[in-house]
C-alpha cells in the first residue's frame, strides 16, 4: 500500500449503517494519507446522522450517479470491500463488485463470508469493522496514517455497531482500540450526539407510533414484531435510517429475547431481527428468509407482502418454543 500512490474504491453494503460508513471513511482517510486517491461507493442513500463527518473524501451513492460510479471502478487499481460478507449484499452493484479487474481485499466481520476477494480479512469475534480496520491499519504498520478524522469515524462505526457499547463487548480488545482512538483527540461526546441525538420530529413520532400501534408482543414465546406499511412510511415522511433501531425497543421489554421488525418495500418486504443471549437470530433469518448476520442481530428479506411475512413470523414461533423458553440471558 506504500510503494506507489493508486486509484483506490472502497465500498459497503445496501443501507450503510454507522460501522459500514465510519469503516469506510476510516480506512479512506488511512489510505488518503498515505497517498492514494480514495472514493467511497454506496449502494443507496444512507442516513443524516452519519453524514457529519470532518472527513473530505467523496462519497458517491450509486442509486444516483451510476455513471460515475462505473467510471471510478473502471479506473481503480484496488477495491476494497467492508462490512459485508457477500457481494450479493451491495445489491445492484453485486455484477461490478463480482467483475472488478483489480485487486479486491475484503474486511469485515460477518460470519460465514464467500470467496469473492483475492484478499480475505473476515474475524466474526470483532465487535464491528471499524475495530478490525483500526487492526489491520495497527498491524500492517501504518498507524502513523491515522488522523483525527479517521479516529472519528472509526470510533462511530465501533458506537454505533455496539449499541452504544450496550452489546458485543464481552472482548476487552475493544475497549483498548477505543481508547487509543481516544488519543487523536476526538469529541466522543459529539460524536454521540450527532449520531444518537439528531433525529428529525417525523422519526419520533414514527417510532412512538410503532412502538403503541404496530407491536405485538407474544409473552408465551418471549417475542415480539413490530411491523409497518409503505403508506405508513409515507405518511411519517420516512428516510433512509428513521427506522434504525426501531426492532432493538421491544427487548427492554421483561423477559423478552427475540424481536423483529417487518417494513414492506416496493417489491419486497425487509426483515430485521435482534435477539439476546443463545437464540440465534442469525440462523433463524438464513432458515426463513434468506438472510443472515450475526447472533443476536441478522437481517433478511422475501418476496412475501407485508401481512403474510409477519404472519409467517408468528406461525414459526411456535415451532422455535421450546428454544426460546430456553433462552439463557
Amino acid at each position: 500500500l506504500t510503494a506507489k500512490p493508486e486509484k483506490i474504491a472502497l465500498i459497503t453494503h445496501e443501507n450503510p449503517d454507522g460501522d459500514a460508513i465510519g469503516s469506510c471513511v476510516g480506512l479512506g482517510e488511512v489510505l488518503k494519507n498515505i497517498g492514494h486517491q480514495v472514493t467511497i461507493i454506496v449502494p443507496n442513500d444512507y442516513p443524516a446522522y452519519l453524514q457529519w463527518f470532518s472527513s473530505k473524501i467523496e462519497i458517491i451513492v450509486y442509486n444516483r450517479n451510476k455513471k460515475r460510479v462505473k467510471e471510478i471502478l473502471t479506473e481503480s487499481e484496488t477495491l476494497f470491500c467492508l462490512d459485508f460478507n457477500e457481494p450479493k449484499r451491495t445489491q445492484h452493484l453485486e455484477k461490478r463488485v463480482l467483475e472488478f479487474p483489480g485487486k479486491k481485499v475484503l474486511i469485515d466481520h460477518h460470519p460465514h463470508p464467500t470467496q469473492f476477494c483475492d484478499i480475505m480479512i473476515s474475524e466474526p469475534e470483532y465487535s464491528s469493522t471499524a475495530e478490525l480496520v483500526f487492526d489491520v491499519v495497527k498491524k500492517s504498520g501504518l498507524s502513523e496514517y491515522i488522523n483525527r478524522n479517521a479516529a472519528e469515524a472509526l470510533f462511530t462505526g465501533i458506537m454505533t455497531d455496539t449499541g452504544s457499547f450496550s452489546h458485543n463487548t464481552s472482548r476487552t480488545n475493544m475497549f483498548k482500540v477505543v481508547a487509543k482512538l481516544m488519543e487523536w483527540g476526538i469529541d466522543t461526546e459529539k460524536i454521540h450526539q450527532a449520531v444518537y441525538h439528531n433525529f428529525s420530529t417525523q422519526r419520533m413520532k414514527l417510532l412512538g407510533y410503532s412502538l403503541s400501534r404496530k407491536m405485538k408482543v407474544f409473552p408465551e414465546f418471549r417475542s415480539a414484531v413490530i411491523w409497518l406499511s409503505q403508506q405508513e412510511l409515507e405518511e411519517f415522511n420516512f428516510q433512509p435510517g428513521d427506522a434504525e433501531g426501531f426492532v432493538n425497543y421491544p427487548l427492554s421489554i421483561n423477559n423478552i429475547v427475540f424481536s423483529a421488525l417487518f417494513m414492506e418495500k416496493k417489491d419486497h418486504t425487509k426483515a430485521s431481527f435482534r435477539s439476546k443471549g443463545n437464540f440465534p437470530a442469525n440462523l433463524f433469518s438464513k432458515e426463513h428468509f434468506s438472510g443472515g448476520g450475526h447472533m443476536n442481530a441478522a437481517g433478511g428479506e422475501t418476496k412475501l407482502p407485508l401481512d403474510e411475512a409477519v404472519e409467517m413470523f408468528t406461525q414459526l414461533l411456535g415451532e422455535y418454543k421450546h428454544q426460546l423458553l430456553e433462552t439463557i440471558i
